[in-house]
């Protein structure tokens, strides 16, 4: 039928464009290059009728360009045009789906595929990998009638990318059995695997192939084996084997530092920065901007103020985006004096994207009053602000209850700016009026937005009705999150909290088989603090810290001596169906208390304490904080999902709004 009707629409589409506008193939390509696919589409259209071949230069354009809707518009296209039984088409529309993202329909075209290759499996693995689905990554391998090298070095990457190191060095064992020979990408895999688990004697043996396949001078490789040396204690191995690296310069250490901060391996581009040094290459301006972004989201306080100093010993820190990266670093590591003192040391060389991580980092400690104090100096000294200093405003605004301010905010942006508002700017407000109690506003808000919601505004009103305990309009709220976004955790945890504080424990139960028969997931919550250059991780359900039996026998005490003056466990933050006796004991074994009993016992006294948690610190925690930070003497200094708490003499600068 698809090619009926091809056959029908090609001679009319070929008198239409009978003539290419375009001079050579050369042309056609360099307009896909660079986005511009209708253009090449009608200027080569009959060239590409008779070569299906030329279809694979405009996917790679909406590949390169991410534009989802061209590719679908595209992908019709090639269907019209009979060309989607040609598997190199089909397998270069799999890849570009896979690279935007689009698994379900990746999974579709990859089952309707009537030939496939190992190609079309390798595409389709690694799509799942890259997205974290391991487990229909491993089905798919096992599937496979035949498999190469770059299915291997998927599975042997994908497992070791997501800490599942044994397992990567499992396949790259297999791979080996198979009779195929590992390349440099798996080789470096494996190798990071080694390091991870500090395998030094496996690491040895890679290093002796290495050696013999000629790989140890590659740039990935030897430096993925010195980075093994190094994280097993080797450090003059680690040393020599970088001197052998072939190649190394400023600019590739660069690129493999922000490389690995832009995927969220922060620890990774520590381990480059510190490389790169023993090689004896001086750091630049770029290299400490990647750098100050790790520390800022490890929240690494000791780390960054050592970064710190080298950048003013590379004399790069006078550089405005070094002082934007510091100015941000060093208030996400809870340190806003720090910020505070950098941004007015750099008086006369600022630029807006400074003035703008200022106002944020006051927004994110709750100094609302003083960001906008600092928006009016910034637009006084003839800065005109942009969409993201209104969102680092507003947000300002959302966590300081400052509500009237934040709507006339959003009225300046943009009726004296002309700036249209995004989703990102409506989800603050919305999450403004919802704090606020004003929950048919913010609604109502959401409905009349010149722009299409998404899952996150949708969920922002949820959260509100948590916090206001209006159970009717968070069923009708959570209809919209689940339908925009089925398989968010989150959601489904906010929704079977709201139950739970009503006692509808049925439905909770249900909410909680949903889950399981979806195979989501809650993210559970972790708190971790860094102690002499270390990070220390805590959870509620792992007791494996070496320090584990003393922390909980001091926890005990603190919570008896928090009861004296007059602490009482509030078990409606146990939202599950059990016994008081046991959500107490629920209670006392929450991650940022296990983490500030911890540093307690292992921090001077008057020393502050500095907790990061993943998720919203619970009511509970919060008021047994306040009266630790009392009873301590202590400044305890808490930053959650959305904001920084600071907890001194039994009270919090959130001023319980949060």
């Amino acid at each position: 039928m698809e090619i009926d009707r091809f056959c029908m629409a090609k001679p009319l589409l070929t008198n239409l464009f009978s003539r290419s506008t375009l001079k050579s193939k050369d042309d056609f390509i360099d307009l896909c290059s660079r986005g511009l696919l209708r253009e090449a589409l009608l200027g080569f259209l009959p060239e590409v009728f008779s070569d299906s071949y030329l279809f694979s230069y405009l996917i790679k354009g909406c590949s390169a360009h991410k534009s989802p809707s061209q590719g679908r518009q595209l992908h019709g296209f090639i269907i019209a045009a009979g060309a989607n039984a040609d598997r190199f088409t089909t397998n270069h529309l799999l890849h570009m789906y896979s690279q935007q993202g689009d698994l379900t329909s990746a999974t579709a075209l990859f089952a309707r595929m009537p030939r496939r290759n190992v190609m079309s499996y390798n595409v389709l693995i690694g799509a799942f990998v890259q997205n974290g689905d391991l487990i229909s990554a491993r089905m798919l391998f096992d599937n496979m009638f035949e498999r190469n090298v770059a299915t291997w070095n998927a599975m042997v990457t994908g497992y070791i990318h997501f800490g599942l190191n044994e397992e990567g060095l499992y396949f790259l064992a297999q791979m080996r059995r198979a009779g195929l020979r590992p390349d440099e990408f798996s080789l470096a895999s494996a190798l990071r695997g080694c390091a991870g688990l500090m395998f030094l004697c496996f690491g040895l043996q890679i290093h002796g192939y290495l050696i013999i396949s000629g790989f140890a001078s590659d740039l990935c490789v030897g430096s993925s084996l010195a980075h093994m040396y190094m994280n097993c204690g080797c450090l003059v191995d680690g040393e020599r084997t970088l001197k052998g690296i072939d190649g190394i310069n400023v600019v590739s250490c660069n690129t493999m530092i922000a490389g690995r901060v832009q995927n969220g391996d922060y620890e990774g581009a520590f381990d480059h920065f510190i490389l790169m040094k023993a090689k004896g290459l001086a750091p630049d301006d770029v290299t400490f901007v990647s750098i100050i972004s790790s520390c800022s989201d490890l929240a690494a306080l000791g780390q960054g103020q050592q970064v710190h100093a080298q950048a003013i010993k590379a004399s790069v820190e006078i550089l405005v985006p070094v002082k934007s990266s510091l100015v941000s670093m060093y208030s996400k590591c809870g340190s806003l004096q720090d910020s505070i003192k950098v941004f007015n040391e750099s008086s006369g060389q600022s630029d807006l994207v400074l003035w703008s991580v200022m106002i944020a980092a006051y927004g994110f400690h709750g100094h609302g009053s003083k960001a906008i104090h600092l928006f009016e100096n910034m637009v006084n000294d003839g800065f005109e602000p942009s969409e993201v200093t209104f969102l680092s405003l507003l947000y300002a605004c959302c966590h300081s209850g400052l509500k009237n301010e934040g709507l006339g905010y959003l009225e300046l942006m943009t009726n004296r700016y002309g700036l249209q508002p995004t989703l990102k700017h409506y989800t603050c407000i919305v999450d403004l009026l919802g704090r606020a109690g004003c929950l048919v506003e913010a609604e109502a808000l959401i409905k009349s937005m010149n722009v299409e919601a998404d899952g996150v505004i949708w969920k922002t009103l949820l959260s509100a009705c948590r916090i206001h305990k209006n159970v009717e309009m968070a069923e009708r709220v959570a209809e919209h999150v689940l339908e925009l976004d089925p398989n968010d955790s989150a959601s489904y945890v906010l929704i079977s909290n709201i139950r739970a504080g009503a006692a509808r424990w049925s439905e909770v139960s249900n909410v909680r088989t949903t889950m399981k028969d979806r195979k989501i997931k809650k993210e559970p919550g972790v708190s971790w603090m860094e102690l002499k250059g270390q990070v220390h991780q805590f959870l509620m359900s792992n007791r494996s810290h070496p320090r584990q039996r003393e922390i909980e026998e001091f926890l005990s005490e603190l919570m008896n001596r928090l009861k004296e003056h007059g602490y009482t466990p509030d078990a409606s933050m146990v939202l599950h169906d059990m016994e008081d006796e046991e959500k107490e004991c629920s209670l006392i074994h929450h991650s940022e208390k296990l983490a500030i009993a911890f540093a307690i016992i292992s921090l001077p006294h008057g020393c502050p304490i500095r907790i990061m948690k993943n998720l919203r610190v619970c009511d509970d925690c919060h008021n047994a904080i306040k009266l630790i930070s009392k009873i301590e003497r202590r400044e305890i200094v808490v930053r959650d999902v959305s904001r920084f708490h600071h907890f001194c003499d039994g009270n919090c600068s959130c001023g319980d709004y949060w």
